[in-house]
């Protein structure tokens, strides 16, 4: 997530050079959505991430004030309700990696090897010193006896010597067992780390990451790219990104753009062909153009696969009749024919 004042010439560079594709193929939308039907604690939910345990689904997202990693929980993706925050303070390797900082960002939420691993970003707006974290615990449910969140302290971090930012994670297993943390915001894209299984950190600390999506950019211009989630699917992977910004209410451009793979490093290409490394993609979710409609900016998007076997999207949106609110939302995916991933939202 970032806030980035632009020139007008800059944008005008961006939008030559980024996805000149339509959205996917527009389909009747059923009368009444998932989103029309959500209700409870929605607001303010930023960069959200989605996990079920038992019967219960949990969103985890960005902190604000004093609740470092907000948590909301439902036992039907439609009511909400609003649980303790993670954290109240930073780790203190925190707050000496990243002087200034006092928030959690952009949190990522799996289950592995017994535990439940939640990365999380610690950063300052504007900058690309960086960290992430990760804490973990053996349950969600804040009753169960065993229930407590173990910080597990520092997993990469970036500085101004480096050429990405180290916030926004995403975790993945691919088909071989590997593990994997992609992760990034603007500079010169996202990145993907292969993580040692055990402790959930590099596998090689001193291993160059793999690049698996930019924007081109005017030199020393903004290339705004970030919060990547990948999902394994009919023998592809797919990564989702968000392109331009977020964080500015009603007046947000933020939007989604899907590419897939059939390796887990790239290269990921949209439907037509453009590749993410270039600015590519094709179009997943995204406020009409005239704005007309209600909830603006759809981004920072993850991802639930759930036990009977459908797919959701979980991300953000401006709602223009609450001021600009950033806003829960989660959409049904359905697969196309022609094998592609279209979101009723």
């Amino acid at each position: 997530m970032r806030q980035t004042i632009i020139t007008l010439a800059s944008l005008a560079l961006l939008a030559g050079s980024a996805i000149a594709q339509s959205p996917a193929t527009p389909t009747k939308q059923p009368a009444t959505t998932l989103n029309d039907r959500l209700t409870g604690d929605l607001v303010p939910t930023h960069d959200p991430v989605i996990i079920r345990e038992g019967g219960t689904y949990h969103v985890f997202s960005t902190g604000h004030g004093d609740r470092l990693i907000e948590t909301r929980t439902s036992p039907d993706l439609i009511h909400w309700t609003a649980g303790k925050p993670v954290f109240t303070t930073l780790p203190d390797w925190a707050k000496q990696a990243i002087p200034g900082s006092n928030g959690m960002w952009a949190p990522d939420i799996s289950y592995v090897n017994g535990r439940y691993r939640l990365y999380y970003s610690v950063s300052t707006f504007g900058s690309n010193r960086s960290a992430i974290g990760l804490a973990t615990s053996p349950t969600l449910d804040p009753k169960a006896k065993n229930f407590g969140w173990r910080d597990e302290g520092l997993v990469v971090m970036s500085t101004r010597e480096d050429d990405y930012n180290a916030i926004d994670p995403n975790f993945i297993i691919d088909r071989d067992g590997r593990h994997w943390l992609s992760l990034g915001s603007f500079w010169t894209g996202i990145k993907l780390f292969e993580l040692d299984p055990r402790t959930g950190k590099p596998k090689d600390p001193k291993a160059k990451p793999h690049a698996i999506a930019r924007r081109p950019a005017p030199a020393g211009g903004p290339a705004p790219v970030e919060a990547p989630f990948i999902i394994d699917h009919g023998g592809y992977y797919w990564l989702m990104v968000s392109y331009d910004y977020c964080c500015k209410g009603v007046n947000s451009t933020y939007y989604t753009v899907i590419g897939r793979s059939k390796a887990i490093t790239g290269p990921y290409l949209g439907k037509d062909g453009s590749p993410l490394m270039e600015g590519g993609g094709s179009i997943f979710l995204r406020a009409d153009l005239q704005e007309q409609q209600r909830f603006r900016g759809p981004g920072h998007a993850g991802w639930l696969h759930d036990k009977d076997g459908k797919d959701y999207v979980v991300y953000h949106a401006y709602d223009k009749q609450a001021n600009g609110a950033p806003t829960l939302r989660i959409a049904p995916v359905r697969w196309g024919a022609d094998g592609w991933p279209v979101a009723d939202y």
